[in-house]
């Protein structure tokens, strides 16, 4: 269970401001993330729909189930670190950084508007976001750096970062990757979301990265497999590390993009695309009947 120290002592990261979430309450969190993702790129005209449905499920369960973050004290030194290489589905970030109190839900009225700071990729000027990112391939060499010093530091917190599948052919990544090795930091979780997709086409059509686990075992990294819209999977993978003493982490969370909407789910359309109004009523409906079924 984690701890953040409050004055001079530590406290269990999720009571006082948070309560232990049961699996069917984590459920229902998702369909609700889900439903903010749809609402606000909705208002906004402008969005990374689809790929921010196949990853709002890890980050329901890291800011609900494994990050030890302090609402009120963003920038205590013992926190973990959570950083977003695939900032471009920032809404999905957005959304659950507002819902667990980081800001208000209200700010994201503006978002993608002149002058917002709730913009189309992640930045610092909002609270509960650790480091600008974007172009592709810079949170992974980030966390690296970060894992490092908390080493250096005799720190005890974790770092994790999410990458997209389509980010992964960028080169330095794979600095990262061997470096994150080479300096053992089992304290580096790298989760990837990977819906096999990208903007312009399938992972197999635009720069094949099969035969991941592989490579990245052969880097020197332990590897695990989830169904990354299965919570209590998730929750096991993230909560359990590391799973070798003196390797990085890597998680392969096998996604859906358009996960929750069933006429985008792996159509590549939706990969920045924003429903008409019937397409959202449409939506809407199909994520209430979905919580409907959560008993």
């Amino acid at each position: 269970m984690c701890t953040i120290t409050k004055g001079k002592k530590k406290v269990n990261c999720y009571q006082e401001d948070r309560t232990i979430m049961s699996d069917k309450e984590l459920e229902k969190k998702s369909v609700f993330l889900r439903k903010n993702i749809l609402k606000y790129i909705y208002k906004a005209k402008a969005g990374h729909t689809g790929g921010s449905l196949s990853c709002v499920d890890i980050l329901n369960v890291l800011y609900n189930k494994v990050l030890n973050v302090d609402t009120e004290n963003f920038r205590n030194p013992d926190r973990d670190r959570y950083i977003q290489s695939k900032g471009h589905c920032v809404e999905a970030l957005f959304v659950t950084l507002a819902d667990r109190g980081f800001f208000p839900e209200s700010d994201l009225e503006t978002l993608c508007q002149y002058q917002s700071h709730y913009i189309g990729h992640p930045t610092k000027k909002v609270n509960g976001v650790e480091q600008n990112t974007g172009a592709l391939g810079h949170g992974l060499p980030i966390c690296v750096g970060e894992a490092i010093a908390a080493k250096l530091d005799k720190k005890q917190h974790r770092v994790f970062t999410l990458l997209g599948d389509g980010e992964l052919p960028e080169g330095s990544n794979w600095e990262a990757f061997l470096s994150a090795s080479h300096y053992k930091l089992d304290n580096l979780y790298a989760i990837l979301d990977n819906n096999k997709q990208q903007i312009t086409g399938s992972n197999q059509e635009v720069m094949n990265t099969d035969s991941l686990r592989d490579k990245l075992e052969a880097f020197g990294w332990s590897v695990k497999e989830v169904d990354g819209h299965n919570l209590k999977e998730l929750t096991e993978a993230l909560n359990n590390g590391p799973y070798n003493v003196g390797k990085p982490n890597f998680i392969i969370a096998h996604t859906v993009k358009g996960k929750g909407v069933s006429y985008m789910e792996s159509v590549l359309k939706w990969h920045h695309g924003v429903p008409s109004p019937e397409q959202y009523e449409l939506a809407l409906s199909e994520l209430d009947a979905a919580e409907a079924l959560i008993s």
